[in-house]
């Protein structure tokens, strides 16, 4: 591949992979027999075109459609796909990597109860199924930083599954300590009353929880854990790849906002700052302690709720969930995001890092003790630095 074509200028998926030689699951995840990349090759995976390939006469044509990136590196692809073949792959993560809602839903096992309303549609599944990985799902709807290191009431710290010949850990965590998706249904929900007609008399009013802020404290200390969780896995696993998934984006720009995402222009500002807040400690935590990002936040930019083709759920207020819950992964981001951890597994390693962005170990916090009462994971606020809930009412534009 050229150096100019990056994952997090991806515009889309292209056709379904085709899926080979599947074994039986055990347990949370599943065992494949063959590798399907051997037996049936996916399609492209698209780019955007911001750097046009030359054609076979030397001139550049218009194209409608996105480019499509072709591997040339067969024999690198191949050798990277062996050398995963058959390994132990752990997820760890929030409800972004359980899929809740994605139908159909995995089975409970010990270590990932009911509720942490993992997919069989999740994308650690759908990745373990494309590369002949043994999957060990931990992921789990609501869970913080805390919840890596720490046991949450019945379920054991997730980074127990990690053991010395594990492979892989992919990660997504860290939003639920900022409250990212819980205060996107906040927003939704403070949108939907104000827009409601006047209750009647005797109706109970909707109370909608205010936003969480958080402050430079929070920052910090989620900063620090996710730190401490990267460490943790290099001691168990040194032989691991480890690969932070951003967050794809729930609210798209202001001139591209629409019913699907209804929230006041403040309120989707605090949610845009804490996305890019977030995105930014990550990529400083996978720079400083040896990690790789795969960046679904700026792939996922055109396919948000607004988009032709959404990646993202929005509301969903009174809707069935199906396709995935509110503020939360459908069918189509899920197997994007595979696609992306699978594309980053199979080029040449590397870290993804902004200089601009730089840590501010000073700020850093003591870890703060894992939650010790289950949480829904969609709206309830965050332990903050200083260990108690916070929450304020949103900021008005600034």
């Amino acid at each position: 591949m050229t150096g100019r074509l990056r994952f997090s200028a991806l515009a889309g998926v292209a056709a379904a992979v085709v899926l080979a030689g599947v074994g039986a699951w055990v347990g949370a995840g599943a065992v494949a027999t063959e590798n399907p990349l051997h037996a049936t090759k996916p399609a492209p995976m698209p780019v955007a075109a911001a750097a046009p390939l030359a054609q076979a006469s030397g001139k550049e044509k218009k194209r409608k459609a996105p480019v499509i990136w072709k591997r040339k590196d067969k024999a690198v692809v191949r050798q990277a796909e062996d050398a995963l073949f058959g390994g132990r792959y752990v997820a760890l993560g929030s409800s972004f990597a359980a899929g809740p809602g994605l139908a159909p839903g995995k089975p409970a096992v010990p270590g990932a109860p009911a509720r942490c309303g993992q997919s069989m549609a999740n994308y650690p599944t759908l990745l373990a199924e494309r590369l002949s990985l043994v999957l060990i799902d931990r992921s789990c709807s609501g869970a913080q930083t805390a919840n890596i290191l720490n046991s949450w009431g019945e379920i054991p710290p997730q980074i127990e599954a990690v053991t010395p010949d594990t492979r892989l850990v992919t990660l997504t965590i860290g939003g639920n300590d900022l409250n990212y998706v819980g205060n996107a249904f906040a927003a939704s929900c403070r949108a939907q009353v104000a827009a409601a007609s006047p209750a009647l008399p005797g109706d109970k009013a909707r109370v909608c929880p205010a936003l969480f802020i958080p402050s430079e404290a929070d920052y910090a200390a989620n900063e620090d854990r996710l730190r401490q969780i990267v460490r943790e896995i290099h001691r168990r696993a040194p032989s691991a790849r480890v690969m932070f998934v951003q967050y794809l984006t729930l609210i798209p720009t202001a001139d591209r906002m629409c019913a699907a995402v209804a929230m006041s222009p403040e309120d989707a500002d605090v949610l845009r700052t804490i996305a890019a807040r977030l995105s930014e400690t990550i990529l400083r935590t996978a720079a400083a302690e040896g990690a790789q990002v795969v960046q679904m936040n700026e792939a996922s930019a055109t396919h948000t709720p607004c988009d032709k083709v959404p990646w993202m759920n929005g509301s969903k207020f009174g809707q069935q969930a199906t396709d995935g819950i509110g503020w939360h992964l459908n069918a189509a981001g899920m197997k994007a995001t595979a696609d992306g951890i699978a594309y980053w597994l199979t080029s040449p390693a590397r870290r993804i890092f902004d200089p601009r962005f730089e840590p501010a170990p000073a700020q850093i916090a003591q870890p703060t003790p894992a939650p010790t009462s289950p949480a829904p994971g969609f709206g309830s606020a965050p332990v903050s630095a200083a260990g108690t809930a916070s929450a304020v009412p949103a900021p008005k534009n600034r």
